[in-house]
């Protein structure tokens, strides 16, 4: 298995965010996970990449336990994430929010921040040509220097998963990556998925626009009130009874 959680849960309080969840999310593919709001989708996410401890169960990646691992040291084994509410710095450039994502495979410390030493150097400049690959790869190559207030909701989508490219990740991690854009802006950011997975990465996203999923998804797991209810191939689950009932009627998933 690739990366897969064994009965994960989270409790908050008396709150069961995430109840018992077994999922095996496929490698080289785009995995899809989706549910009604408040189903523990983005709960689930941050169980994987270490911003929250489970309660109880495991998350193994290529076969190594890491439910305990905070979330730097998962994210340089390669598991990357971006958030439902894009976190960017506005008052700094695209190029400089995008350096930072490199800098979790850089050494320097406080010292060679100080004195500017070589290893600084040289570490700055591994992060601005990686910042400039992942921001070509994105489509972003022309507004590198553009402060980020100062660009739109879809190339601020863009950044984010530059962010997340400049990390060298395997698996990328992607939290509602189409909310508050247009229908042209969500097919381009479709492709970018797309593209992410023909260079070889993994994604996994949470996606409350079912068109996008199921033309985009090869596997979709459905979450309710914090239980897996279905998991399968995009028509498996546009069949699910249990799915069509958690979605009202089954109009959300036509």
């Amino acid at each position: 298995m690739y990366l897969e959680t064994k009965q994960l849960t989270k409790k908050f309080g008396g709150l069961v965010a995430v109840n018992n969840v077994d999922f095996s999310i496929e490698k080289g593919k785009i995995n899809a996970i989706i549910g009604p709001n408040g189903a523990g989708k983005s709960t689930f996410f941050n169980l994987i990449s270490g911003f929250h401890p489970p309660t109880f169960g495991q998350v193994i990646f290529k076969g190594t336990d890491i439910t305990t691992l905070p979330a730097n040291q998962i994210a340089k084994l390669g598991i990357s994430r971006t958030f439902q509410t894009t976190n960017l710095f506005e008052q700094a450039t695209v190029l400089d929010n995008v350096m930072v994502g490199h800098r979790l495979r850089t050494e320097s410390n406080l010292f060679d921040a100080i004195f500017r030493t070589k290893r600084l150097q040289r570490e700055d400049k591994q992060c601005r040509d990686k910042a400039m690959e992942v921001l070509t790869f994105v489509g972003l190559q022309n507004i590198t220097h553009k402060m980020i207030t100062n660009i739109s909701q879809e190339e601020k989508k863009r950044v984010a998963f530059a962010l997340a490219l400049a990390t060298d990740p395997e698996i990328i991690f992607l939290d509602e990556p189409a909310a508050g854009v247009n229908p042209d802006e969500t097919e381009g950011l479709a492709e970018l998925m797309q593209k992410m997975v023909d260079y070889g990465l993994t994604v996994c996203l949470i996606e409350h626009k079912m068109q996008m999923v199921m033309k985009l998804a090869q596997k979709i797991m459905v979450l309710n009130y914090g239980e897996k209810i279905a998991e399968g191939t995009p028509d498996e689950i546009k069949n699910n009874e249990a799915v069509i009932k958690a979605y009202l009627g089954g109009s959300a998933i036509a």
